[in-house]
């Protein structure tokens, strides 16, 4: 099975037209993943190939349309192009010493701007002989750069040692989802709730890479549905060491779960794992600001189809319509599409993210905070909404010191 999205680095191959970005991806997979033509401006929308690049482990390569792309379906595809920066953990400008520009300065401006780490690839060195006013330059900057011939078979060995070296730290040390607040030989306790947005036949991405992050770190996990909590705990010799459970079970599992047993959900894990914890409590205080009209951003990541009892288009809407006592004006968003206007939001709402990488998550955050903007996630805003906030952010200290008003400045 096929390592999902969030757990691969995603690598973005950017830079002008027909500088070869779709020859290089071609040669890298030994694959025709995209299609390559003298003709400029052949790359459309984004092409993405998942692979495996070792040791490094399971990598997404996105190719994109040519940065410098004319006209008004041009601009289009630049957009395109510059939405895929928000999902790169690791960028590569492919460009020649002929066509070495203004584009390729703004491209290297806009990955230190978002600490995005990168590399540059002189393609067609087989054409265009090394520049030394070019490179030296870079070397003094530090920016890594390799020679290469797509189309001649030249230094495309050296170009993937570049990539494996070049990974994030973050990436290759990425913290676990859970283990961390488990341990080796303890146990924790999974609520899963098996509803109508359950796949069938299986769990939900969060719940399996749970299970997985445990077995992992040699912990135990025991998987129950919310009515049999209280029975499973009463069987414990020594209580588990954490309860996570599915938010829209908040209530029961917390009432059914013993206070000095840590509870947490899925969602607020994953608002630790895929963004910013301490950032998203902070946009969940926020709620308390909300009044009757204001404005309202849910977003999703997935594009499925909301049932009638839909988490994001029904529930937290509900909830929140409660808690403010009056009506809310909500807008709903899926997908990677972001609206550029969210300033006009008094609170942004996120689903976990666990189909994406951390990277584009900790985009949003980002464009959040210049904009001024809280942002949280939906399993803080139902814990909010629904009165045990601090009792879901006790595994987590941090984060209950910001909530709690004592957070080291």
């Amino acid at each position: 099975m096929r390592a999902p999205k969030s757990f691969r680095l995603h690598i973005g191959i950017f830079g002008k037209r027909n500088t070869g970005k779709s020859s290089i991806l071609n040669a890298l997979t030994h694959q025709d993943v995209s299609i390559v033509s003298e003709v400029a401006g052949t790359t459309t929308d984004p092409v993405e190939k998942p692979m495996e690049l070792l040791p490094l482990g399971p990598v997404l390569f996105i190719d994109t349309a040519g940065i410098d792309d004319a006209g008004n379906l041009g601009e289009k595809r630049i957009a395109k192009t510059m939405a895929v920066f928000d999902r790169t953990d690791l960028g590569v400008i492919v460009t020649n010493f002929k066509d070495w520009g203004d584009y390729e300065q703004k491209m290297m401006d806009e990955f230190k701007d978002r600490a995005i780490p990168f590399i540059i690839i002189f393609n067609k060195i087989d054409t265009f002989f090394e520049d030394k006013n070019i490179t030296s330059q870079l070397d003094k900057v530090k920016v890594k750069y390799v020679f290469t011939s797509a189309t001649e078979n030249i230094g495309l060995l050296d170009l993937r040692q570049l990539l494996l070296r070049s990974a994030p730290a973050d990436y290759i040390n990425r913290p676990s989802i859970l283990a961390d607040l488990v341990g080796q030989g303890e146990a924790a306790v999974l609520v899963v709730p098996i509803d109508k947005e359950a796949p069938k036949g299986r769990l939900i991405l969060p719940q399996v890479q749970s299970i997985r992050d445990l077995l992992d770190n040699d912990s135990f996990s025991v998987v129950v549905k919310e009515r049999e909590l209280r029975e499973v705990l009463s069987r414990f010799n020594k209580p588990p060491k954490l309860v996570v459970t599915d938010s829209q079970a908040f209530l029961k599992v917390a009432a059914d779960t013993p206070p000095e047993i840590p509870l947490t959900s899925f969602s607020i894990l994953f608002a630790r794992f895929q963004g910013d914890l301490t950032e998203m409590v902070r946009g969940a205080m926020a709620i308390d600001k909300l009044k009757t009209d204001d404005k309202v951003l849910i977003a999703e990541a997935c594009s499925h189809h909301p049932i009638g009892e839909d988490i994001g288009t029904v529930k937290i809407p509900r909830w929140l319509t409660q808690y403010v006592g009056g009506k809310l004006q909500i807008d709903s968003m899926r997908g990677h599409d972001f609206p550029e206007n969210i300033a006009e939001y008094k609170l942004i709402i996120h689903c976990g993210a666990c189909m994406w990488n951390r990277r584009e998550m900790l985009s949003r955050i980002m464009k959040a905070k210049q904009a001024g903007v809280p942002i949280t996630n939906y399993g803080l805003t139902i814990a909010y909404s629904l009165g045990i906030f601090e009792r879901a952010l006790q595994p987590f200290p941090a984060a209950l010191d910001i909530y709690n008003g004592v957070e080291k400045v």
